[in-house]
């Protein structure tokens, strides 16, 4: 890939480039309905941000937890996959699944603009251990630890991306 292949790559979301027909709920281009997040390389971690709305929230102004964990999930799921392409020299990242993940909320998050920032820890060869945060108004509100296994032929999810 040229120099200038590479600087256009870093600019797109991981998810628009690698899997733009996933319908995936927290991180699917093709799903209307699902929260669209968008993860950016940013050296060896994925950055994103997101805006959620009004029907986020769990209670007025803070947003549930079960969107913060799927945010979590996805982002902390593409920094594995992505991970895992860089490590393995692929041109395509390997579809990757959750195998565990922990979600720790620290603080209310309330509803604005967020921030998301993952890094892998520890790497093998079908697998990524990630650690990731989400901010709001510059505060960590939740952090997760997860692992993430590359799925192989067979797998439900093997051809999702």
């Amino acid at each position: 890939m040229t120099e200038a292949g590479k600087q256009e790559a870093s600019e797109q979301a991981v998810q628009d480039r690698y899997a733009p027909h996933n319908e995936c709920f927290g991180c699917g281009p093709a799903n209307a309905r699902g929260l669209r997040l968008k993860s950016y390389a940013s050296g060896d971690e994925l950055v994103a941000s997101f805006t959620p709305e009004p029907h986020h929230q769990a209670f007025p102004g803070v947003l549930n937890g079960g969107i913060i964990g799927a945010l979590l999930d996805c982002h902390s799921n593409w920094t594995a996959a992505y991970t895992l392409m860089k490590a393995g020299g692929l041109d395509v990242p390997p579809c990757t699944v959750t195998a565990d993940f922990h979600v720790k909320l620290r603080a209310p998050t309330r509803l604005g603009p967020l921030s998301l920032r993952a890094r892998p820890v520890q790497t093998s060869a079908d697998r990524c251990t990630v650690d990731a945060e989400l901010s709001a108004d510059g505060k960590v509100t939740a952090t997760c630890r997860g692992t993430f296994v590359a799925v192989k032929p067979g797998h439900p999810a093997y051809h999702r991306w």
